[in-house]
């Protein structure tokens, strides 16, 4: 593996990753196969210049920084940190939910008078 293809397949899996991309959701987002982003991942394959740019607009990157020896920390941290808290605020949103839901269920049972007055 020379080592463009070294630093572009490294890169992409840090920033695919930060962003919680699989290599699928990413293939669908720049439409090519996942077995190809595989490729390119694994330094098989080395993409167009075409395809460089879908991937790097993909995972919001220049693609400049597809090629650093040291992916930008300061945007790895922040795409990681704004998955991470989409992450928790679908979990905290589903477990609302689920006690709204625990809450009701528990006046219609155990005090039908509230759940439904008269």
């Amino acid at each position: 593996m020379t080592d463009l293809k070294a630093l572009l397949a490294s890169n992409m899996k840090v920033y695919r990753g930060a962003l919680g991309l699989s290599q699928a959701k990413l293939a669908e987002l720049v439409n090519t196969a996942a077995n190809y982003i595989a490729l390119i991942e694994t330094g098989k394959r080395f993409p167009s210049p075409q395809m460089l740019e879908r991937i790097a607009d993909a995972l919001g990157v220049d693609t400049t920084q597809l090629f650093s020896k040291k992916p930008e920390e300061e945007e790895f941290v922040m795409a990681f940190c704004e998955h991470l808290v989409s992450d928790i605020e679908q979990v905290i949103a589903n477990r609302l939910k689920e006690l709204k839901s625990n809450k009701d269920h528990f006046i219609e049972e155990t005090c039908p008078s509230i759940a439904s007055p008269e």
